[in-house]
């Protein structure tokens, strides 16, 4: 899976009453589009730190193709942990 900042996360609900969720990607940790990616949820404009699952997939909303870089991993933007830990957010 790869990603860019401006794309589109769903995960799809695996059983029934699952409610799908999706959400932009605001920041991506690696060079080359891999996991995790900080991600603004739709359903709460929350940014997390998320790691796909099989049950996500990316919905690449520009026409650019995605350049694949095997250079170093360096933060698109920088990621603070807030108090409860159980999220991040850019700033």
């Amino acid at each position: 899976m790869y990603a860019r900042a401006g794309d589109e996360i769903v995960v799809r609900g695996t059983t029934a009453g699952v409610v799908t969720r999706d959400g932009e990607v605001v920041g991506v940790h690696h060079r080359d589009g891999s996991p995790p990616y900080d991600v603004r949820w739709a359903e709460d404009g929350r940014v997390t730190l998320y790691f796909p699952g099989p049950d996500a997939y990316v919905r690449h909303l520009t026409g650019e193709p995605l350049s694949v870089d095997t250079g170093a991993d360096v933060p698109s933007a920088p990621v603070t942990p807030q108090a409860s830990h159980d999220h991040v957010r850019t700033e």
